[in-house]
């Protein structure tokens, strides 16, 4: 059976009740956890749950930072192999849950997400709104996590959902692209869910063209190419750039006394106006209300969308792609930093690996708190002591200079601990020693258990392969030739997209 979570912000508006009850009265296998995140910026009344969700629902609070914020808290929160993004205000159908069990089971390790498909209920008895239209858009987005449903290992290497967009809009698209950069597939499945247009403001489409800053930080980050790539349209921008641009010109012609070619260009712009308002009043229902709307928000939309678009070009001025560099990298040790002795106690046999010097000063260098996480069943076998597993320890900061912290798990594979990779206690307690947050950690081994336990803890990997690394444990991983490599593929010096078996060049 998948098991799943599902993570759900809110802003705790009416409609998410409607939403928790189609949940809980879908069929099929239940969530492992509903992590249903707050992001309301101040307190408000509390959040309810249907009584059959109580149980395995956990309400976090995220404190008004966006939904792309709020949708990482509520995944970093999950222990899932796959975590279900829905919104608050869609509902899912009666079998929603079934068909998501048939989605997700029998797929290929490559696939890293499947969205459920999203329609919107349109009036029958009348032409739709312009509202109404824009939101059916929804219906064919790619990728919206209005309900998308993505393997939590994919989350966690590209470094979930990119907080600078603080808005619902692109930030679906910017991971999707992410994602699909890595190397991973992402497919549609057959689960529905229904997304009803919500009452909005005559003036929403106003309000709306703030989007057009997020687009901005999508050409900077993804290249002008992006929206072929995420199934987006161009849009109207180059047509509101030459309206904005014909109205300056009439103003600054005005301002001359040239008084024909301002009107010649005002003619433009107001020309420019009138189609835009036609494009936007004609397929709708035409009413007075509706025609007064579409024409006094058809002049407001150019200039917003320019404002909005020449605000966000110069913000994201030089932006990198999210994820942002680590602040922290814990290296394994034996096979990794060191070449492998099994059972070593002799400091006198420790020998440092090609570049590993030149891998943790390039590391130091570039202000990143470094730490060791170690395996060292050999203590509980009796093959080797506490003290010989120190003074090896000690061997290695006498070679590569001290390390902010070591986490050394003494425990046997059958032990049953927390710690032993790859569980990722030993992770989570060099993050918090190093006064960092697990995501913003990078591990760096040599085998499938270092990178599995940085994926449990919610931290990136890096494997550098050895001559006991299976060929299995690679796929999914980013692939270093030497240890140096590995700490420059973790700062984003080197670019290296996930291995795939079958692949040419991928391991080299």
């Amino acid at each position: 059976m998948i098991a799943y979570s599902i993570v759900i912000p809110t802003l705790g508006r009416p409609c998410l009740a409607a939403m928790l009850e189609s949940l809980a009265a879908a069929r099929g296998p239940a969530p492992r956890r509903i992590l249903l995140v707050d992001d309301r910026p101040r307190d408000g009344w509390p959040l309810t749950v249907p009584p059959p969700l109580a149980s395995c629902t956990d309400i976090l609070t995220a404190g008004g930072r966006g939904p792309a914020a709020a949708r990482n808290m509520g995944w970093r929160a999950a222990d899932t192999p796959w975590v279900v993004f829905l919104d608050d205000d869609v509902r899912v159908a009666p079998d929603w849950r079934e068909a998501l069990a048939a989605d997700l089971d029998g797929l290929a390790d490559r696939i890293a997400g499947v969205q459920g498909l999203v329609s919107v209920p349109l009036p029958a008895d009348r032409r739709p709104t312009d509202w109404e239209r824009g939101t059916a858009g929804l219906a064919r987005a790619r990728w919206i996590t209005a309900d998308m449903a993505y393997r939590r290992d994919a989350l966690v290497e590209c470094g979930g959902f990119d907080e600078r967009f603080p808005r619902a809009f692109r930030e679906d698209a910017d991971l999707a692209l992410r994602v699909l950069a890595d190397g991973w597939r992402l497919e549609t499945g057959w689960r529905r869910t229904e997304h009803p247009v919500r009452p909005a403001s005559a003036w929403i489409s106003v309000k709306t063209q703030r989007g057009n800053a997020d687009d901005a930080l999508m050409r900077a980050v993804h290249g002008p190419g992006w929206p072929e790539r995420a199934g987006e349209t161009r849009g109207r921008r180059t047509r509101h750039l030459a309206i904005v641009g014909a109205a300056l010109t009439a103003a600054g012609l005005a301002v001359a006394g040239l008084r024909r070619s301002a009107a010649t260009a005002a003619t433009a712009a107001f020309g420019g106006i009138a189609e835009f308002a036609a494009a936007r009043i004609i397929p709708g229902p035409r009413t007075a209300k509706e025609v007064a709307t579409m024409a006094a928000t058809s002049v407001l939309i150019p200039p917003a969308a320019v404002w909005h678009w020449a605000r966000g070009t110069w913000r994201s001025r030089g932006a990198r792609p999210w994820p942002a560099p680590p602040k922290a990298i814990l290296f394994d040790r034996d096979g990794t930093l060191i070449e492998d002795e099994p059972y070593n106690g002799d400091p006198d046999k420790v020998v440092l690996v090609p570049t590993a010097r030149d891998a943790v000063e390039l590391a130091r260098s570039r202000g990143l708190r470094i730490g060791v996480v170690s395996n060292q069943s050999g203590i509980a076998r009796g093959l080797v002591s506490p003290a010989q597993v120190t003074a090896v320890n000690d061997r290695v900061e006498e070679l590569l200079g001290p390390f902010g912290t070591w986490q050394v798990c003494p425990h046997g594979p059958d032990d049953g601990c927390s710690c032993r990779k790859p569980e990722p206690g030993m992770v989570r307690q060099a993050a918090d020693e190093l006064g960092v947050d697990p995501a913003d950690c990078v591990v760096i081994g040599d085998i499938g258990p270092d990178l599995a336990a940085a994926h449990a803890a919610g931290a990136r990997g890096v494997l550098v392969p050895t001559a006991q690394t299976r060929h299995e444990e690679l796929a999914g991983a980013r692939i270093a030739a030497d240890l140096r490599e590995a700490v420059e593929i973790a700062l984003g010096v080197t670019s290296a997209a996930l291995y795939w078996p079958g692949e040419p060049g991928a391991v080299r």
